[in-house]
């Protein structure tokens, strides 16, 4: 009878254990709306043109990103007078770099087209996520590169992973954590995301990203203007 006890208890501390930290983890994502202007205004966005330079080994190489929301991401860079692109769909990616000696548009590996196909939630995976068929493990806090954030571990729909680290004090994304394989090998990928500014429309973004790549700026960052989906094919 003691031994049915205890273990009774042990399974109702365990559910509770495991209620609680649902409950965090909405917790934390209910802030992180709140910061970004709340669950209406997110769902008005429907599109996002940003238009910056990525600096690389000391060079700037100029970049626009172009997102419409569940249709496609964009990348165009301008490099040494060439014109390349990276390029997502529901369906598919593919890449067409030029300045690396690409004749030919060719598709990305599997792993970085589901990593590619969260960048085309613009609305963000924590809204609606349980709707979206995605996962969120709360993980604790956890102090990175100097900061103080809750951690939150995503599994999306598509089976894609990805860490997000939410800064405490202000409930938006300083970093962001996964793995990609490349060249056959699991190798870490992280991004740091600072200099949050809204922009004309009222929506907030990271106007500075940080990547083992290099660092991103934008200028401009423009929301619900007219994309052709023809931009989002391949040429």
């Amino acid at each position: 009878m003691r031994n049915l006890i205890i273990f009774g208890l042990m399974v109702i501390m365990l559910v509770m254990v495991q209620f609680s930290q649902a409950q965090t983890a909405d917790d934390v994502i209910d802030k992180y709306i709140a910061a970004l202007g709340g669950k209406e205004k997110l769902l008005s966005l429907t599109s996002v043109r940003m238009t910056g330079s990525f600096n690389v080994q000391g060079t700037d190489v100029g970049v626009v990103i172009s997102r419409k929301q569940g249709v496609g991401s964009r990348a165009d860079f301008s490099v040494m007078g060439t014109e390349n692109y990276q390029l997502v769909t529901p369906t598919k990616g593919s890449v067409f770099m030029p300045v690396q000696g690409q004749s030919a548009p060719e598709d990305m590996a599997d792993d970085q087209v589901k990593a590619g196909q969260i960048q085309l939630d613009i609305q963000s995976p924590f809204l609606n996520y349980k709707e979206k068929g995605n996962t969120v493990e709360f993980a604790g806090k956890e102090t990175t590169d100097g900061v103080e954030c809750y951690k939150l571990k995503v599994t999306f729909k598509n089976g894609a992973k990805m860490d997000y680290y939410i800064d405490t004090k202000d409930s938006r994304i300083f970093k962001t954590s996964t793995k990609i394989n490349v060249n056959g090998e699991d190798v870490d990928a992280a991004t740091t995301y600072g200099n949050y500014k809204q922009n004309a429309d009222g929506y907030w973004f990271p106007y500075t990203t940080n990547s083992s790549r290099g660092e991103t700026t934008y200028e401009k960052i423009e929301t619900n203007i007219a994309l052709d989906e023809n931009l989002f094919k391949i040429n």
